[in-house]
């Protein structure tokens, strides 16, 4: 399950910067903690599907672009 997670955080660490967007904004428009948002990019914690889906909106992309 911690792979998950982690290939998740990579991924949408991949499509934060591709995009040009800081941790800071990320969280602010997710209405996420910035340091909540960094141990989601690490893989530290295992989201809810719901929040995948409001980082997906975010980010404007599908969430299976985010997906392992």
């Amino acid at each position: 399950m911690k792979d998950l997670a982690i290939q998740f955080g990579a991924k949408l660490r991949d499509k934060r910067k591709t995009l040009g967007i800081s941790q800071d904004k990320l969280a602010l428009l997710a209405e996420i903690d910035r340091s909540y948002a960094g141990r989601i990019e690490r893989g530290e914690v295992n989201i809810t599907l719901e929040k995948a889906y409001q980082l997906a909106e975010v980010l404007g992309c599908d969430v299976r672009e985010l997906l392992p």
